[in-house]
């Protein structure tokens, strides 16, 4: 890198921390209004990209200890398990439930299954993605 990204770099740690907020948020709300694990992956993984995009790909690595082709294949198992697992009680595969619930903090708050495969496919698409963009500046 060359001196001349102090800029890139000291804006993108902001933008970073931005965007991987809306991601979650875009995560967490994707049950009842636009969103999920689709969308909110893809915009977690742009900050990741961001990311190798301002530094390079070995500081990086180095402070961020993930391997994203495990992390897309336990994303994938995640949303397998989630689909299997309503089988075990006798339901159909990939049938959800939900329910209410008194948390501490947040009050009567629901809570659905579908979060779970929901987070694994936000686990895939962020592994998947970040290791083509990998993959992408490896044959340069």
């Amino acid at each position: 890198m060359n001196i001349n990204d102090v800029i890139l770099k000291t804006v993108s740690k902001a933008v970073v921390l931005i965007i991987l907020t809306f991601g979650i948020y875009l995560f967490v709300s994707g049950h009842n209004q636009p969103g999920g694990g689709f969308i909110g992956g893809l915009v977690i993984a742009s900050a990741f990209v961001l990311m190798f995009l301002s530094y390079d790909s070995e500081t990086v690595s180095e402070a961020l200890p993930i391997d994203f082709k495990k992390l897309s294949a336990l994303g994938v198992l995640l949303a397998m398990m989630s689909g299997v697992a309503p089988m075990f009680f006798g339901g159909a595969f990939l049938s959800q439930s939900f329910g209410y619930f008194d948390l501490p903090i947040f009050g009567k708050t629901e809570l659905a299954t579908v979060t779970i495969f929901e987070a694994g496919i936000a686990l895939t698409v962020i592994g998947v993605v970040v290791n083509i963009i990998l993959s992408i500046s490896e044959d340069e």
